[in-house]
């Protein structure tokens, strides 16, 4: 019994000990930690809070620019950019909405383009900064080159080789079409070595040139593995001047070709049989392995959407493809695109001439195929209309239904679109293959 008693006696003594030096802990901490004070209510005049509200409104930010203001990629901007840079690419947003709704200029493009460059230049809500939702669309899937892959899947699915199969010939107006390219990148190389009009690298020249050929996704690539730091720029001036195809081209097409060269008639030379388009897309993709491997991821993409639409058993997968795949990214890539049309980004020396190099280098591919097919037809056999040489670029299928309207101007009866379907579907090779060029000598 007086054992028990002893340990209870400890038992007791040990819980005292442990409450104490707990309570004095809890103490020491409380005093440690300055209790958090909450701020009184203060009461403002109605005439205040309108002032308040007025600081925190768009127009008082463009009037009044914030001297700390950071650009959506963190870095200063000057007062021009934060004001009235800002309401100049808003008025260019609107220009790109009237294009694609009154003119009907590519609004699957536009649209998403110019209502991205709206939301970025929107002062203080940083839109298209690292958290904004249209620099998180930019980060997922233009800078890591996914959105371009999943267009070239959703192009290729809507792509029919019979027209290049039929009319093998028609690849040299593709091929010649490349010639802006390449065109572009000597003469901004020249221009770099011997005026002080810009100062590019080879790389980024190499990623200019490349809109040469009016391939947004292939512009995208290149860009972002030769000059990221440029991608912004290109991909915005790639995607607008494939959407004023029908602008640009025209003039060129009329002016290198006479009435009679116009209204030449061609026909299907032979049937394509299921077989042949089964084999092309997988050819094409062989040869570019065993060739050329750096063009391989977009011809890959291009060849495996193309070869599930021929293959004729996946139905569902190559409508998808052709559909609601290609939709919802062209939709976010419009976006992300649009996002580069802030001001700090695009009213700068680099940008404009960026646009100008890539409105040569589209003007002379376009020139060059026009020129490829009135040579070509200087030798015995069909004769080729010049106009779809113009679809040597590959803006598919926006250059073809150009060479087809323009021919329509001159003859009702003359119905182009499906043979300016072969040039454009070798530009869209030829662009992927210029890439992979440039790629495997300057990356």
């Amino acid at each position: 019994m007086k054992t028990l008693m002893i340990k209870l006696l400890l038992a007791l003594s040990l819980f005292g000990a442990v409450s104490a030096t707990a309570s004095e802990a809890h103490t020491v901490a409380a005093h440690s930690v300055p209790a958090v004070q909450e701020k009184a209510y203060e009461s403002h005049s109605v005439g205040h809070m309108l002032v308040n509200f007025a600081k925190s409104t768009g127009v008082y930010a463009i009037l009044n620019p914030d001297p700390n203001e950071l650009s959506s990629v963190g870095k200063p901007m000057n007062d021009f950019h934060k004001g009235w840079g800002r309401v100049i690419m808003i008025l260019i947003a609107f220009l790109l909405f009237y294009l694609a709704i009154a003119k009907g200029f590519e609004p699957l493009l536009l649209l998403p383009i110019g209502f991205g460059g709206l939301l970025a230049n929107i002062p203080v809500a940083n839109i298209a900064g690292a958290h904004g939702f249209l620099g998180v669309i930019y980060q997922m899937g233009l800078a890591n080159e996914f959105f371009p892959i999943v267009i070239f899947m959703g192009v290729g699915a809507m792509t029919d080789f019979g027209p290049l199969l039929s009319n093998p010939k028609t690849a040299l107006l593709g091929g010649a079409a490349q010639f802006g390219i390449f065109g572009t990148l000597v003469g901004a190389v020249a221009l770099t070595q011997y005026t002080d009009m810009v100062d590019f690298t080879l790389k980024q020249a190499s990623a200019i040139s490349i809109i040469g050929g009016a391939d947004g996704p292939t512009s995208i690539y290149i860009a972002t593995k030769l000059a990221p730091e440029l991608l912004g720029a290109i991909a915005v001036a790639s995607y607008s001047y494939m959407a004023l195809v029908p602008i640009i081209q025209p003039p060129i097409m009329k002016a290198l070709t006479n009435d009679k060269e116009r209204k030449i008639k061609m026909t299907t030379l032979r049937h394509v049989s299921r077989m042949e388009k089964l084999i092309f897309p997988v050819m094409v993709l062989v040869l570019a392995i065993l060739v050329l491997p750096d063009s391989t991821p977009l011809i890959g993409a291009f060849a495996f959407g193309n070869f599930l639409k021929e293959s004729g058993v996946v139905e569902r997968l190559s409508d998808t493809l052709q559909n609601a795949l290609i939709n919802i990214t062209t939709i976010f890539l419009g976006l992300g695109v649009g996002s580069k049309l802030a001001a700090d980004q695009f009213l700068v020396g680099d940008t404009l001439a960026i646009l100008a190099l890539g409105l040569i280098a589209f003007s002379v591919g376009t020139a060059a195929g026009v020129l490829m097919a009135k040579l070509m037809n200087l030798f015995p056999g069909h004769k080729i209309n010049p106009l779809i040489g113009s679809a040597g670029v590959s803006a598919v299928p926006m250059a073809a239904r150009v060479s087809n309207k323009v021919g329509m101007e001159y003859d009702r009866s003359n119905m182009l679109l499906m043979h300016a379907m072969g040039p454009n579907v070798a530009g869209v090779i030829g662009s992927a293959v210029a890439a992979g060029v440039m790629i495997s000598i300057f990356a």
